[in-house]
């Protein structure tokens, strides 16, 4: 079985039927949005070429005989809070009694958010942290409306995840909602709409997508559900690590944008499985100076090396399809401890550069100390704590400063050295 069926196998095993995806699905989607409920609400992005595929959108709504209540403009990138109250007001007016998104993942993540206030209500800070939704909603006994999330992007997988990030641009940090109650109950992905993304944008997506399946890979060592993990990892980072330098010399290559896409689902199910940890954690402090895909690519060759002795297994496994795309020439089979972290590492940064990224934090405009304070505080936060506990190396907050600090400055210099093993 090849890498794609492969791929797509495993996305069956995750979503079953519910989940439509693949090139030209787009003209189905009334379908699955009219099984859900008959008065919409739509929240969308706006980019190049979205008029005709929202077009797209509205008569195959009609034609499964729903109503469009409400066409709502999407979030920016990261999802400010501002354009997350703007959205639940404007989902209050229409009164969906279901609620499709079109977009890239911060707008599937406002719509999410958006539901949880509208519904539920209070502010959204009572959501942060895990089950505190369903918690909620079975105290009121108010189910959410169901959400049908059609993809844009291949990236964050947010039509199929339990995730919602949302941004206080006043402080620069960014807080995460994690709860099954917030999964889309019908997700859509339809392939061909991400063939005119931008090749940067492209890059910060398909280096989420590794960041997803890698970290929780890392996490995974040595637990329960370390097999799936890596049996979902294997193919998500194959994937990229094999198509995105085609994406970057030709952007029109179809088949390694089915690729990307492919992968970045899999980071999807890669995060349902287990969670992410070090490079996800840092990037929530970096959100004024980098892409998300592009913060968690500059920190996790250095996550790596910090992790090294506690993950070998996984970092054999990583470095090896490394290895055979051709950025590395390290015996990673029979290297060990720290020195194996630092080779899958240094292969790391030659995807890094390939795809045109910086491999430190030092070469980011508008970085300074004070992103390294921001970091090292919302390691300490309590809202954020999964992130600690899911590192394979766990720290506690009084661990945090003495440990990810030299990470962290490691990454602002560009000198593995610095990092210090538990």
């Amino acid at each position: 079985m090849g890498e794609f069926d492969k791929a797509r196998a495993l996305l069956r095993e995750f979503k079953g039927d519910a989940y439509l995806f693949g090139a030209g699905v787009l003209a189905d989607v009334g379908k699955v949005v009219a099984g859900e409920g008959r008065r919409a609400a739509l929240v969308r992005d706006t980019f190049a070429g979205s008029d005709d595929y929202v077009e797209v959108i509205r008569e195959s709504l009609s034609k499964s005989g729903v109503d469009l209540a409400a066409v709502i403009k999407g979030a920016r990138p990261n999802c400010p809070r501002e354009d997350l109250l703007r959205i639940t007001d404007a989902l209050k007016a229409a009164d969906p009694d279901v609620i499709v998104s079109f977009g890239g993942g911060s707008t599937v993540d406002a719509t999410k958010a958006a539901e949880v206030v509208r519904t539920l209500g209070g502010d959204i800070d009572a959501y942060f942290g895990s089950g505190l939704v369903t918690a909620a909603s079975e105290k009121a006994g108010r189910p959410l409306t169901p959400h049908v999330a059609i993809q844009t992007v291949s990236s964050s997988a947010a039509h199929l995840t339990k995730y919602s990030n949302i941004t206080d641009l006043s402080t620069g940090q960014k807080k995460l909602i994690v709860d099954d109650a917030i999964v889309p109950a019908r997700p859509v992905f339809d392939f061909e709409v991400t063939h005119g993304m931008p090749r940067d944008l492209t890059a910060d997506g398909a280096m989420d997508g590794i960041a997803h399946s890698l970290e929780v890979l890392y996490g995974a060592a040595g637990k329960p559900h370390y097999d799936k993990a890596a049996e979902i990892a294997a193919v998500s980072i194959g994937l990229v690590v094999n198509y995105l330098p085609r994406i970057i010399d030709d952007p029109h290559d179809g088949e390694a944008r089915e690729a990307l896409c492919l992968a970045t689902d899999l980071g999807g199910y890669s995060i349902m499985v287990g969670g992410t940890n070090g490079g996800h954690l840092t990037s929530f402090s970096l959100v004024d100076v980098l892409s998300h895909g592009r913060a968690c690519a500059i920190m996790n060759p250095y996550y790596t090396v910090f992790f090294a002795p506690a993950i070998e297994e996984p970092l054999r496994l990583v470095g090896g399809i490394y290895r055979e795309a051709g950025m590395t020439k390290a015996d990673v089979d029979h290297l060990s401890g720290r020195e194996l972290g630092v080779a899958v590492a240094e292969a790391m940064f030659q995807l890094a550069r390939v795809a045109g990224f910086p491999t430190t934090l030092g070469e980011v405009e508008g970085f300074s100390q004070e992103h390294i304070d921001r970091a090292l505080t919302a390691a300490r936060n309590p809202q954020l704590k999964m992130k600690l506990q899911n590192m394979p190396v766990p720290l506690t907050a009084e661990m945090v400063d003495d440990y990810m600090g030299p990470v962290l400055e490691a990454a602002r210099k560009g000198d593995l050295s610095l990092i210090k093993n538990v």
